[in-house]
């Protein structure tokens, strides 16, 4: 599937940039180096959610014209945290096209500053206890994740409520991953947008399964694995995390087998 200069490819590589039109109704996930953007379409107009590296603005911009949206037409930018590899692109979309960003308080100084963050372990560590971690360390690299623009201007999301964006999304307030971690519930949908609070692969270990990341990037892992709870009271059927393939198993299903997994 080709767009101008970009290719959105459908295999299983994980590193080229891949679309999966209406992963739920409304809903277009483009995964780009091991990593995950939302679009979440309401008639024209959309928002997304994460903005991963750099070099996703091409793909976006291919993603968004293949499923009939225009970049003219996208309201805000939803960060679940302010990591890098979430980050990414927003920055460009300020620039270009005024895009609000929206991100927790408690993370608004990381968004500005996404390589400044809290966790528990050195990463440096981990690709040799986790020799699977090279492929996305590699690929996060060729993306652009050493040459991410934080993002100054930001509106704060609350700690629940509804926002005023395409697609309605419900803030759900999971810290732990970072202190201002959010998720968006689609309640209509029954999809929880789980950010990094559980993610189907860990970037740091090259493991899949639900679970929370590893130390390497995790602010508090108790308070992560606390979060869990607030994510199993949603309900959610499907869960689109941040990293990985969706979880169609229901949430509570995923935070137990987080919870079986725990901190690394």
């Amino acid at each position: 599937m080709a767009t101008g200069t970009v290719t959105l490819t459908q295999d299983r590589s994980r590193t080229a940039p891949r679309l999966t039109p209406d992963v739920v109704p409304g809903v277009h996930w483009l995964e780009h180096a091991f990593t995950n953007c939302y679009l979440l379409a309401d008639g024209d107009a959309w928002t997304l959610v994460d903005a991963a590296f750099p070099k996703t603005w091409g793909p976006l911009v291919a993603a968004a014209h293949s499923v009939g949206l225009r970049m003219r037409d996208l309201e805000g930018i939803v960060l679940t945290h302010g990591h890098f590899d979430h980050v990414g692109c927003a920055a460009r979309a300020v620039e270009e096209l005024g895009v609000p960003v929206f991100v927790h308080a408690a993370d608004r100084r990381l968004a500005a500053h996404p390589y400044r963050y809290r966790r528990e372990h050195t990463p440096f560590v981990y690709p040799l206890l986790y020799p699977k971690s090279l492929r996305p360390v590699v690929g996060m690299v060729k993306a652009g994740a050493l040459r991410v623009k934080g993002v100054e201007k930001v509106s704060e999301l609350p700690e629940s409520g509804t926002l005023d964006l395409p697609g309605r999304p419900e803030v759900v307030f999971t810290p732990g991953h970072t202190l201002g971690h959010c998720g968006l519930l689609l309640r209509d949908r029954e999809t929880l947008l789980s950010g990094d609070a559980l993610v189907t692969l860990d970037p740091y270990k090259g493991i899949p399964g639900a679970q929370i990341v590893a130390g390497a990037a995790t602010a508090d892992s108790g308070r992560a694995l606390a979060s869990l709870d607030v994510i199993a009271a949603t309900g959610a059927r499907v869960l689109l995390p941040g990293h990985g393939d969706p979880w169609r198993d229901g949430a509570g299903a995923a935070a137990a087998s987080a919870r079986a997994i725990g901190r690394s």
